[in-house]
């Protein structure tokens, strides 16, 4: 009986330092995800506050482009103003700002003058540097993601998400194609 009552213990406390194992594992894991989407936000705010200045820069050279440059205003006004709103609610309005700064660098190579100065020059290079940034960090909040999910969706770990209500989150996925695609940039 002894035995039993022993090889009983033994399991219960071998689950139960799996089950907190397991807890403890998907909290660090919450956390990672929290922080990674902390790294969107920031190259997304970072790309918001070169905007102006690009507008700036371009205004002064494309009088008659006002309405694709108060378009390109108009959406980073709306993704700054639903920055909190989490990634899948934020898509739609990050890929509307990606869409029209590229309408907006493509238009800019009408201008020689402005291709060639270095305002906008250096601005051509920020955005294109920030893009990048903001695709690493979306591939790494994404990644961070799909392994949360993948352990909330298999077994035996989905049984201690199940019990403490730990659910998959959302990608942060452009499903734009244009929105994809950095602003071109051709010196």
């Amino acid at each position: 009986m002894t035995l039993v009552l022993g090889l009983v213990t033994g399991a219960i406390v071998v689950i139960g330092l799996d089950a907190a194992v397991a807890y403890n594992r998907f909290v660090r894991q919450r956390t990672l995800i929290d922080s990674s989407w902390g790294g969107v936000d920031v190259e997304l705010a970072r790309r918001r506050d070169l905007i102006p200045n690009l507008v700036r820069t371009v205004q002064g050279y494309a009088d008659h482009e006002r309405t694709l440059l108060e378009s390109l205003v108009a959406a980073r006004e709306a993704a700054a103003a639903h920055h909190a709103d989490g990634p899948v609610a934020l898509q739609q309005f990050e890929e509307e700002v990606g869409r029209v700064l590229g309408q907006v660098m493509a238009r800019a190579e009408a201008y020689p003058d402005l291709k060639a100065s270095a305002g906008f020059l250096d601005l051509q290079h920020q955005l294109t540097e920030t893009e990048d940034r903001i695709a690493a960090a979306r591939r790494f909040y994404n990644l961070n993601v799909g392994a949360f999910n993948a352990r909330v969706g298999t077994f035996p770990s989905n049984v201690v998400a199940g019990l403490f209500h730990f659910t998959t989150r959302p990608f942060f996925e452009l499903t734009d194609p244009a929105a994809r695609l950095a602003p071109p940039v051709q010196p």
